[in-house]
């Protein structure tokens, strides 16, 4: 351990260390218009305020890539209290472990970060890591050379400067970008350890960008991804939320099991894994995504857990408990397994559940509970779920497509098809043997 944290002390020296390379305006491809007026507007006014404004991230990357960001983060000297004396009321400052400010324009929000140091230049209110060197509290200020040291990826370490247009590169993020690598700053062992969910930034960047990740970078992660077990699960249920709603799920969930990062954050998938099921609900998400639809997160983690109420349903069947309450303990079982390490919201749980309740209703629907099914709120996610339940060779008794046909019907054709549904039920019912009438006993 005493080897190791020397290790530590001593990158965190040598990172501060980094020194950038200036690309003026007439050789990089950023302009204003690429960018957020909000965030423009925010550049200026620090700027304006005596304040060093720098657009840092995916803001910069991704523009740099040809592609529309999303979102745009500001690094400044201003601390969060003097980000909040410049913009009033549209500032909101933020977080304990990493303070922030929030900076509001209608709709907009653009997150302004100061400058951070290594944690040997703070003291025990400002800086905190345990024993393992994970960070625990990070708000030492420093200078944009000691900022840009502690930042994860080279591709995320190029800094748009609002004062004269240049780009300072501090750790050839603009030649990664260029090779379409994804590498670490720094000793990667280390950076995982200070936060293991880098490692997941590593898998998502890798497939939102289909970039390739540095051998040096990826070797540790096998190793260390059992730290992300240690990890709050509020904050991985948000990191599950930007893997799976990034547009790119299909290629990432292969990843995350290649470099054993999924079993940690979903130990009952892992151990009763559907992966055809998982690939095709990807690539439907990834689908509406494009087209700028709304995606419910409730889908997907219902798609993720499936095989584990399948598998839970199905034991205490077979211990002789009624089908409906054995999946509805079954869906109990698996979110309550699953909160442990992602903190899923009790609205998205209680959708996730409704939905596995209502596949055995669906593929077993009673003629006169027909229509009133269809009216339920769930109704749609459920035969949904069905539906890709079916595309990917599951047994429905090929109700998705007896649902699909009675939705396209006409009110005759769909009363045709209800009370088809009560003839096989009747056929199964034994029938019942006729007594023949008792002879009048003959007089003796």
């Amino acid at each position: 351990m005493l080897k190791w944290l020397n290790r530590w002390r001593n990158q965190g020296k040598h990172l501060t260390r980094l020194k950038p390379v200036v690309i003026p305006r007439d050789q990089h491809s950023i302009s204003r218009k690429n960018l957020s007026p909000a965030a423009v507007k925010t550049l200026y006014r620090l700027q304006d305020c005596g304040f060093d404004a720098y657009l840092i991230g995916g803001g910069v990357r991704d523009v740099l890539l040809g592609l529309s960001p999303k979102d745009f983060d500001i690094a400044t000297n201003a601390k969060p209290e003097d980000v909040k004396q410049v913009f009033g009321s549209q500032c909101q400052i933020i977080g304990r472990r990493f303070r922030l400010a929030h900076v509001r324009w209608g709709r907009e929000v653009i997150e302004v970060a100061t400058f951070r140091a290594n944690h040997a230049d703070g003291d025990d209110q400002s800086a905190r890591t345990n024993a393992d060197g994970r960070i625990l509290r990070d708000n030492v200020w420093g200078s944009i050379e000691e900022d840009a040291a502690r930042r994860d990826f080279t591709i995320n370490a190029v800094y748009y400067r609002i004062a004269d247009f240049s780009l300072w590169d501090f750790a050839n993020g603009a030649a990664d970008l260029k090779q379409r690598v994804i590498r670490l700053i720094g000793d990667p062992e280390t950076r995982y350890r200070e936060d293991p969910v880098r490692m997941l930034r590593a898998v998502r960047f890798a497939a939102k960008l289909n970039f390739t990740i540095a051998p040096a970078t990826a070797k540790p992660i096998p190793a260390l991804a059992h730290l992300l077990e240690e990890m709050s699960s509020h904050r991985l249920y948000d990191e599950c939320q930007k893997l799976f709603a990034s547009g790119h799920a299909a290629p990432l969930l292969p990843l995350m099991q290649g470099y054993g990062l999924f079993a940690p954050l979903f130990p009952g998938p892992a151990e009763h894994p559907c992966e055809q099921l998982w690939l095709k609900t990807a690539q439907s998400t990834d689908a509406r995504l494009a087209e700028g639809k709304h995606i419910n997160p409730a889908f997907f983690f219902a798609a993720l857990l499936w095989g584990d109420v399948q598998a839970r349903a199905q034991a205490l069947i077979n211990d002789g408990v009624p089908p409906v309450p054995a999946w509805q303990q079954a869906g109990t079982h698996a979110v309550s397994r699953q909160l442990a390490r992602t903190a899923i919201p009790k609205h998205v749980s209680q959708v996730m559940r409704d939905i596995w309740e209502m596949q055995m209703r669906l593929e077993s629907p009673r003629p006169r509970q027909v229509e009133i099914m269809a009216t339920n709120e769930r109704f749609r996610a459920g035969y949904d779920f069905l539906l890709m339940r079916e595309s990917v060779g599951e047994a429905t008794g090929k109700m998705a497509a007896w649902w699909t046909r009675w939705q396209a019907a006409d009110p005759g054709l769909q009363a045709e098809m209800q009370r088809a549904l009560a003839k096989p039920e009747a056929a199964a019912a034994p029938k019942k043997r006729r007594r023949r009438p008792k002879k009048a006993a003959s007089p003796s």
